[in-house]
C-alpha cells in the first residue's frame, strides 16, 4: 500500500465529523481463536467523544506517521499490513483507549526511540468486514454498527481487552475500500 494512499485514506478516515447518511456497517464474518501476536508502532490515548468532537488525537497521528515514513522506523515487519491496536479500555466504548498505530512485528526487542508496542492478547475475536465503499465511511458505518450490536449479534460480550483493524490490499482504493476489523469477545459469553 502506497504512503501516499494510506495518508488519504487517514485523512478521510479522521477528517470526517458526521455519522449521517452512511452505509449499512458491516456484520460479523466468522469468529476465530487467535494466538498473540505484537504490534510495533506508535501510540496515543483519546476516547472516542474527544475524537468526534474536533479534538482528534488519531488524526494527527496517522498525519505525522505518513508524512515522516514511520512505518520504516519498525524493525522485525512480520507483513506488508498496517494494524491498529485498541487497548487498555478504561471501560466500554464511551471510555478513554490506547490507539496504536503500527505493524505487526516478530519481535518487540530493540525498538528505537519513540516506538512502543502492544501485545494483541489470544482470545476469540469477532471478525467483522466493513462494507466496500468509500473511506471513511464505511470504517465509520462498521464502528456505529458495531458499538450498537447486542451480543448476540456480535457472537459475545466484547470484552475491552484488545480490538484490532488491519489496513492490507482491501484498503489500497479509497473508493472500494474494505476493512477488516476485530473485536474480542469475552471467555465463556455468549
Amino acid at each position: 500500500m502506497s504512503p501516499s494512499k494510506v495518508l488519504f485514506l487517514a485523512l478521510l478516515i479522521f477528517g470526517a465529523r458526521s455519522l449521517a447518511s452512511l452505509p449499512s456497517g458491516a456484520s460479523v464474518s466468522k469468529q476465530v481463536i487467535e494466538q498473540p501476536f505484537y504490534v510495533a508502532g506508535y501510540l496515543v490515548r483519546t476516547n472516542n467523544a474527544g475524537e468526534a468532537s474536533g479534538e482528534s488525537k488519531i488524526g494527527p497521528l496517522w498525519q505525522r506517521f505518513m508524512q515522516e515514513n514511520l512505518v520504516a522506523r519498525i524493525p522485525n515487519r512480520a507483513d506488508a499490513a498496517f494494524t491498529v491496536v485498541y487497548s487498555n479500555y478504561a471501560s466500554d466504548e464511551t471510555g478513554s483507549y490506547d490507539y496504536l498505530l503500527g505493524a505487526r512485528v516478530t519481535t518487540v526487542d530493540h525498538l528505537p526511540a519513540g516506538m512502543t508496542w502492544r501485545k494483541v492478547e489470544p482470545a476469540t475475536y469477532a471478525v467483522i468486514l466493513t462494507d466496500k465503499g468509500q473511506m471513511p465511511s464505511v470504517l465509520q458505518a462498521a464502528w456505529d454498527r458495531i458499538w450498537h450490536m447486542s451480543p448476540g449479534e456480535l457472537g459475545g460480550k466484547r470484552a475491552f481487552v484488545t480490538d484490532y483493524e488491519i489496513y492490507d490490499k482491501r484498503t489500497e482504493n479509497s473508493q472500494d475500500a474494505q476493512v477488516e476489523i476485530h473485536i474480542g469477545l469475552s471467555s465463556g459469553s455468549k
